[in-house]
């Protein structure tokens, strides 16, 4: 049987592929090599194998070139469209920063203008007590004057009945009488007119004193809505501030009340009447306005003493934010506690808010890292620094030079990670930085606005 169905197989070979001899000839002999169907067969089949083989090998590097060409083309476009996003962003950073500060300066000039109106509303109220009491005094005497007119005039009446019932009878007997009666009324006559005179300059004096007195209220109410205005201006983006940060304004008030010493104590009401009156329509303004100023007081120390600043004030790249992100050590998913910004070797690093440095050396990860304790339980970090410019313990200020940029610890690159944690919770650090800009760049626009 396989000797039947290896002869039919032989004989198909033959048929396609017929035996061939190639002859090799030389000077004095002459060979030839038989090429059976068999090896034609296998000689057939490596050539196409190799063939098939080339094709399909030079088609996978064809599509391999072209995909990394264009994956290559992507990634170049992508990366460019990224930084072109990361130069918009530190540019729109560079400008609200700017603002930022722009606005401060705006709200100190505020800040130095309401107390220049406090001090000339209470020269203002002093002159108007002042004034009130010229008023009552020369009302007095100007009742006093009439009073003195009237008697006066009475004397005057009955002296010259007297002098008419005389004046025959004493012109008679003698004339010296006569001549003393004469000189009398004519000293009569000029103490009347004195005290007519008087009166007159007395009426005078008090209608100016009054005009003044309606002028000097006209510019006290001027004075209160300005100041109304200004603290209306002032106290309600600095309320959005805290909500918007999370900070609760009663605990942030009663800390401050709490720690508040020194000159400079909470503002206290005006009293301007010591004998027990009711206050006054302008009174009540004035104590309203106090108590807006010292929680404005209140609200400005708070702020200064929360992280509502950026800790770089030169150009940078925001590179990396707050929540889950892939770890760039391990590629892994991992939690992202702070904000990164990437920036120049030594590039300066500032307090954002005052506090206290409560570490400031090497921690693993985190390299050359430094602490601040800040109030209401805030507390800010400031890792891979090259160089440390605080000590532990050392009190700072917001805007004092702390440290330099740099890439110690576990890091990919020089950078500034940057915390804010609140009671021991890491929060997201830009809540606080756009908080403050968005409060300064509203306040500046409404400066602007005022201007115009």
């Amino acid at each position: 049987m396989r000797t039947r169905l290896a002869i039919k197989i032989h004989t198909t070979l033959e048929r396609l592929f017929p035996e061939r001899r190639i002859f090799l000839k030389s000077d004095s002999d002459t060979r030839f090599i038989r090429l059976k169907p068999e090896m034609q067969l296998v000689a057939y089949t490596g050539v196409a194998a190799i063939v098939g083989w080339t094709i399909v090998a030079t088609a996978i590097v064809v599509m391999d070139t072209i995909g990394a060409s264009n994956f290559r083309d992507q990634a170049k476009l992508d990366q460019q469209l990224f930084q072109d996003r990361l130069n918009a962003i530190s540019d729109e950073r560079d400008m609200r920063a700017a603002e930022a500060v722009a606005a401060q300066e705006r709200f100190n000039t505020a800040l130095a203008q309401i107390s220049r109106m406090q001090s000339e509303l209470l020269a203002s109220e002093t002159r108007r007590d002042e004034l009130a009491t010229g008023i009552d005094v020369i009302q007095s005497t100007l009742r006093d004057t009439m009073q003195d007119r009237e008697a006066a005039r009475n004397a005057l009446a009955a002296l010259q009945e007297e002098t008419s019932e005389e004046t025959s009878r004493i012109a008679s007997s003698s004339p010296e009488p006569l001549n003393f009666m004469s000189e009398a009324l004519e000293a009569t006559a000029v103490e009347r007119d004195r005290i007519y005179a008087d009166a007159r300059n007395a009426i005078e004096q008090r209608d100016e004193m009054e005009l003044e007195l309606r002028l000097l209220e006209e510019k006290n109410d001027q004075i209160f809505g300005q100041l109304e205005d200004a603290m209306a201006v002032s106290i309600v983006p600095l309320d959005e501030m805290f909500k918007s940060a999370g900070l609760s304004r009663d605990r942030l008030l009663d800390q401050v009340r709490r720690g508040y010493s020194g000159q400079g104590g909470p503002l206290t009401p005006l009293t301007f009447s010591t004998r027990g009156e009711e206050p006054s329509a302008d009174e009540m303004r004035a104590n309203k306005l106090l108590t807006q100023m010292d929680l404005l007081n209140m609200y400005r120390i708070a702020a200064k003493k929360a992280p509502f600043a950026s800790p770089i004030r030169d150009a940078v790249r925001y590179t990396s934010g707050f929540g889950y992100r892939r770890d760039p050590k391990t590629g892994g998913r991992r939690m992202h506690n702070g904000s990164d910004f990437a920036g120049p070797m030594g590039t300066n690093i500032y307090a954002t808010a005052d506090g206290v440095v409560s570490h400031a050396g090497w921690m693993s990860g985190f390299g050359r890292l430094i602490k601040i304790k800040h109030a209401f339980g805030i507390e800010t970090y400031y890792a891979h620094n090259s160089k440390l410019r605080v000590k532990v313990g050392q009190r700072v200020s917001r805007g004092d030079h702390i440290g330099d940029m740099g890439n110690t610890g576990r890091v990919t690159g020089t950078h500034l990670h940057y915390e804010v944690r609140v009671d021991g919770t890491p929060v997201n650090p830009m809540i606080y930085i756009k908080a403050a800009n968005n409060v300064f760049k509203e306040q500046n626009q409404r400066a602007r606005l005022q201007e115009r």
